[in-house]
């Protein structure tokens, strides 16, 4: 992801970092948690980008989102899907260049356990983040029917409402395998810098909005249970409803939470692992005539049939 331009580098004694005309110890600590972006006010912009960024994100996303169930569509949990990609798409497009276009604490972890933002980056990207989702709930609040909004519960994480939902050990489990689809298809190219670049901003931030997309189908899906919400993917999309309503929404939201932290967890693990060079074709390629005729005729039979074929 394109991060903004730090105003910031190392002096040439080593012993100092210089951020905006400021000196600070070059604790090595320090450096890596990001402490000194404190003072960057390239940081706080691209913080306060993620904040309106995910008001405007999620109040688009929610509106659209009860407007599809409350239209009465033969199939909502087809519509969803494709406007979700679009709402995704449109959004990341012009935030991916400014801030990263995270929206969610969720990838904004994720992103700082691999390196590509501080933990004092990730810290107040999380908290703009939440307060961004909280602002625009409470605009969706006050502009939407009273009825349409608890029916549909602003659009936040229902775990088992009115009981016709799932268990929060299955909410869990949807939770976390959806996160871990969208990591590893939108954030093993985003980790790439190569691929990225090859790409192009456009395909990247397609192929992450149809990451998202494509979970949201599967958890809707997947159980039948109309109590169910569906995978979150974001903890601040499903904080701010439960903020503003309370009541069932409170039930299993721990599940919003634990679920991508797992998630992350694991494919940091699994990021590690992943082969750095790509893959490598084999110098020669041997099919599977050649390696029956190679052991049954030996290599020099072998080479002469083959050189009669």
């Amino acid at each position: 992801m394109a991060l903004g331009a730090e105003n910031r580098a190392f002096s040439d004694s080593g012993q100092a970092l210089n951020v905006m005309g400021r000196q600070f110890p070059n604790s090595s600590f320090l450096t890596r948690l990001g402490v000194h972006e404190l003072y960057s006010p390239e940081m706080w912009r691209a913080a306060f980008t993620e904040l309106v960024a995910s008001a405007t994100f999620l109040f688009t996303l929610s509106t659209t989102i009860i407007a599809c169930l409350e239209s009465h569509e033969t199939a909502p949990k087809l519509v969803i899907p494709v406007a979700v990609f679009f709402i995704a798409l449109f959004w990341l497009l012009p935030t991916v260049p400014l801030s990263g276009g995270f929206f969610s604490p969720t990838f904004t972890f994720m992103a700082a356990l691999r390196g590509v933002i501080s933990f004092t980056r990730a810290l107040f990207y999380c908290l703009g983040q939440c307060l961004g989702a909280i602002i625009g709930y409470i605009i969706l609040k006050s502009v939407m029917d009273p009825t349409i909004a608890h029916k549909y519960a602003l659009g936040g994480c229902m775990v088992n409402g009115n009981g016709e939902g799932v268990s929060a050990g299955t909410a869990l489990m949807i939770e976390f395998s959806c996160t871990f689809l969208v990591l590893y298809t939108a954030m093993t190219i985003v980790l790439d810098k190569k691929k990225c670049q090859d790409l192009g901003l456009t395909m990247v931030c397609i192929i992450i909005s149809g990451a998202y997309a494509v979970s949201v189908f599967v958890s809707t899906t997947v159980t039948g249970r109309v109590g169910y919400g569906g995978v979150g993917l974001n903890p601040a999309r499903c904080l701010a409803p439960a903020l503003l309503l309370g009541g069932a929404l409170w039930d299993g939201h721990w599940v919003f939470w634990v679920g991508p932290v797992c998630a992350c967890s694991v494919y940091y693990v699994c990021s590690l692992m992943l082969p750095k060079q790509g893959f490598v074709r084999a110098d020669e390629e041997q099919h599977v005539l050649q390696l029956v005729r190679s052991s049954c005729l030996g290599s020099e039979s072998a080479n002469y049939f083959e050189g009669k074929v």
